[in-house]
């Protein structure tokens, strides 16, 4: 990966420059949180309820994990470019489908038809895991993953800001420009880094069941679903929280939104620096623990009086350092497990993480009523903090088995 980066930059004859990897994974996160300071108004324009605007989060999921189903295997027939500038098209167009849907119904259907950002974000992971081996792979994959997090940390609060002065739309223009520009960059710099396999689509979803056969690549989905699975039911409640127990204006909820982001850029860089030292396994256990601390923290004080909206959302800083050490260590070794099926290896564990995340999403915003509190979406979240504890020491129990 180091010559990747040291190379000319904007040279598509070559590995891409990391800057575009960087900024590839960032498309599709500033896609999945930049209006959600936004839904309230989203709501009274739509004329509809909060839990069908808030579909606009699960359904996106939904859509995604699908996809990242079969963009795995067409990219390793096809090749990464290709997939990756489709991807990004579609994307463009249906960002403003989005803007002039005429009402809630035709917006859901653009904002499904968004979710082909994915292939940026699955893509990029497999470019890095095409060019270096596993261990190398988690490193960088924290790296770009970094980078990545300044997006869903600036994300909030700019659409918060642009949700006050110009209304909901504004975050899509901005999301249509900043697509619009990385489009362009990938079309410059992205080189191919995937040979064709020679197989068709029927040959490579073929594969699919020898990835599903192994044990540890269902550990490492799981631990990483599990995991990130907090910060999904965080994406589906928190708006709700924010807005309707501490009655939070949509800049401040942009604000206050932000803080597993924090959490999350921090994990991303302790991934980067010792994940090639320490190891794929010990990096997720790690990762994993502190996610389930840092929820059962806040049921413990919560109920002790610290109610404050300080209290409840920087308590979730824990949740994102744990997530910024176990995803790209997880995804890294989910791959790994069989490395000539990177692509396809991606794409199946992304889909398993996405899809529990949609679920889990819309599932947050079911059981918050306005007198449950936050309780409901903080139990939830240690429930499936505590279940990717358990999926990575299947992992490491498996690898023992194996070594004896």
């Amino acid at each position: 990966m180091s010559t990747a980066s040291e190379k000319k930059f904007l040279d598509r004859t070559n590995p891409p420059n990391i800057i575009t990897l960087v900024l590839l994974a960032g498309v599709s996160a500033l896609s999945m949180n930049i209006f959600l300071p936004s839904l309230p108004s989203m709501t009274e324009h739509f004329e509809t309820d909060y839990s069908v605007m808030q579909l606009s989060i699960a359904v996106y999921l939904l859509v995604n994990a699908a996809l990242q189903i079969v963009i795995g295997p067409i990219s390793d027939q096809l090749g990464r470019r290709p997939v990756i500038l489709g991807g990004m098209a579609i994307f463009l167009i249906a960002t403003i489908g989005c803007i002039y849907a005429q009402n809630v119904t035709m917006f859901l259907i653009f904002r499904m038809m968004q979710a082909a950002v994915v292939a940026a974000m699955v893509l990029s992971r497999a470019v890095v895991r095409d060019m270096v081996p596993a261990d190398q792979a988690a490193s960088m994959i924290g790296y770009v993953t970094m980078g990545m997090t300044i997006v869903p940390m600036l994300g909030p609060l700019i659409g918060g800001t642009l949700d006050q002065m110009f209304g909901w739309q504004a975050s899509f223009w901005m999301l249509f420009a900043v697509g619009a520009l990385i489009l362009l960059l990938t079309w410059m710099d992205l080189g191919e880094t995937k040979a064709s396999s020679g197989l068709t689509m029927a040959q490579q979803m073929r594969e699919i069941p020898e990835l599903l056969r192994s044990q540890r690549f269902w550990g490492y989905s799981l631990a990483c679903g599990f995991s990130s699975g907090a910060f999904f039911a965080y994406l589906g409640g928190a708006p709700f929280v924010a807005t309707t127990i501490f009655e939070m204006s949509p800049s401040k909820m942009g604000l206050y939104f932000s803080a597993p982001a924090l959490g999350y850029f921090a994990g991303n860089f302790l991934s980067g620096r010792y994940s090639a030292r320490a190891g794929v396994n010990k990096m997720v256990m790690i990762g994993s623990s502190i996610a389930v601390f840092g929820v059962f923290l806040s049921l413990t004080t919560f109920p002790l009086g610290f109610k404050s909206a300080e209290s409840f959302f920087g308590l979730m800083i824990f949740v994102g350092l744990g997530n910024g050490l176990c995803i790209p260590n997880a995804t890294s070794g989910a791959m790994s497990v069989r490395p000539s099926l990177a692509g396809t290896a991606s794409g199946l564990a992304g889909a398993i993480m996405i899809g529990g995340g949609a679920g889990l999403s819309a599932l947050a915003g079911v059981v918050l009523t306005p007198g449950s509190g936050p309780y409901p979406l903080l139990w939830l979240m240690f429930a499936t903090t505590l279940m990717g504890v358990l999926a990575i020491l299947t992992v490491i129990r498996r690898e023992r088995q194996l070594n004896r």
